[in-house]
């Protein structure tokens, strides 16, 4: 080979090097420096019962592969879901007073999305090889690639929504009646059963009329109705509108309004773990991640306090339908800087998601972990470490409903949080009203009084059509 060849061929070996290391340069420890590390500020919605966990975690972090690597992590706020949407927007549209953003957010994909939109979220995925990618849980990815398939938002920690059940009470009840938990699988067997939980606590106090209990609440009426739809084959959000014509919309209603309206199911406007605390329910439909606010004890009215279990069961699925639950939680968003910081970023990102440390971070939080590796063997070990009973019996069904459920994302658009705020109001206003009503004419039998009261599946529709 010619000298001149030679030349070119070394020149064009050198600048395929080149332009491979401009898309690969984040992944090379060349950009860090241990004797000058990058410090990378964090904002996280991790507080309460989690604050302390995730301290402990960066703490790790920067006392190890921070130190070696040259990375510190630096917590400088700590805010609530809605606070910190607040500062993100703010500093997204750089409104006046605007904090600046930090290196690192934890962000809901709505909120992800107002980042993208002003250009200001790096590609996280950049930091990951295509290898190290499979081993996250594929639906968690698809929801981090909120905009030009790039991957905005990475899954750390991840939620979907389960049955919380007062296993104590429960038990007294299901004795007596004959029944078990097999029933709850199933949204029309919980009604059954609420049904028959009511008159079992009514005829506990012969000397007061129709004084039964409810047994049951969704935390979110909207989230029952999108899953609900999906296991029945259709979809409630179409081309961002309500789709109340579905023929689905009238068994998804029923789930509800009449066991409310009976006075079976709740009609509240805080968490059911608050109704759940004082024994007013004891079957509750909620995210995995309010697992911690369930207490071990139960207050009731007369301030007698009783310690209470509680069992913690998969979704449950309408009649006929599939085995489909939400997926919820936030991720960590990177927003964008310099090629040093980004895959610093990209360095803490790994060790936080390997199933090691993710699984001791939801194993404390009622969090779902995010690799696949994750939900087998590990976390059955995990499982056996764990103190907090609750928190077990969680573990236990997110391993069975990642191997059992397909979930359901929710759609990203601008009128999403006020179709869902609006359905939800109206929902529980006519729930209400139509109670009410129910109440005043119960000198007529039970059935009576609600065929009295009851609104047609067409006048709900019209009541909530956005």
């Amino acid at each position: 080979m010619s000298m001149k060849k030679t030349i070119v061929s070394f020149t064009i070996a050198i600048l395929i090097l080149f332009i491979f290391g401009s898309f690969t340069g984040c992944r090379s420890d060349n950009v860090l420096n241990p004797k000058d590390p990058v410090i990378l500020t964090v904002w996280h919605n991790y507080g309460g019962q989690m604050k302390n966990t995730m301290d402990e975690m960066i703490d790790e972090f920067n006392e190890t592969v921070g130190a070696e690597k040259g990375i510190i992590l630096s917590v400088t706020s700590i805010s609530g879901s809605a606070t910190l949407h607040e500062k993100l927007t703010m500093a997204a549209n750089q409104d006046p007073g605007a904090p600046e953003l930090p290196d690192i957010t934890t962000a809901y994909p709505k909120t992800a999305l107002i980042l993208a939109n002003n250009g200001l979220l790096a590609d996280i995925g950049m930091q990951f090889t295509d290898e190290e990618l499979l081993a996250y849980v594929s639906r968690f990815l698809e929801e981090g690639k909120i905009k030009d398939d790039k991957l905005y938002v990475f899954p750390t920690a991840k939620s979907t929504e389960v049955l919380f059940v007062n296993k104590t009470i429960f038990n007294r009840f299901a004795q007596e009646n004959n029944i078990g938990f097999e029933e709850l699988g199933t949204f029309e067997g919980i009604n059954r059963l609420a049904a028959k939980y009511y008159e079992w606590t009514d005829k506990q106090t012969p000397e007061i009329k129709s004084d039964g209990k409810m047994f049951f609440m969704p935390d979110s009426l909207f989230n029952l109705t999108m899953v609900g739809y999906q296991q029945l084959g259709d979809d409630f959000l179409k081309d961002d509108r309500l789709n109340l014509a579905s023929p689905v919309f009238s068994k998804v209603w029923d789930c509800f309004y009449e066991p409310a309206v009976r006075g079976h199911a709740a009609i509240f406007d805080g968490y059911s773990s608050d109704l759940a605390k004082t024994g007013d329910i004891i079957c509750a439909l909620g995210s995995t991640a309010g697992v911690l606010f369930y207490s071990p004890t139960v207050t009731y009215e007369n301030n007698i306090t009783e310690p209470v279990e509680y069992v913690i069961l998969p979704y449950p699925v309408f009649e006929g339908g599939k085995k489909i639950a939400i997926q919820r939680g936030s991720g960590m968003c990177v927003i964008k800087s310099t090629k040093e910081k980004e895959y610093a970023a990209g360095i803490f990102l790994k060790w936080f998601t390997q199933p090691e440390q993710n699984l001791r971070f939801v194993s404390c939080t009622g969090y779902l972990p995010v690799t696949k590796e994750a939900y087998g063997g590990m976390m059955t070990k995990e499982i056996e470490t764990v103190s907090d009973q609750n928190i077990k019996e969680l573990l236990k069904t997110a391993i069975e409903m990642q191997q059992e459920y397909d979930f359901c994302i929710p759609p990203l658009f601008n009128d999403f949080d006020r179709l869902q705020r609006e359905y939800e109001t109206e929902f529980k206003k006519v729930a209400s009203k139509s109670r009410d009503e129910y109440l005043k004419v119960l000198g007529y039998n039970a059935n009576e009084a609600f065929n009295r009261v009851a609104i047609t599946h067409e006048q709900a529709r019209l009541i909530l059509q956005d």
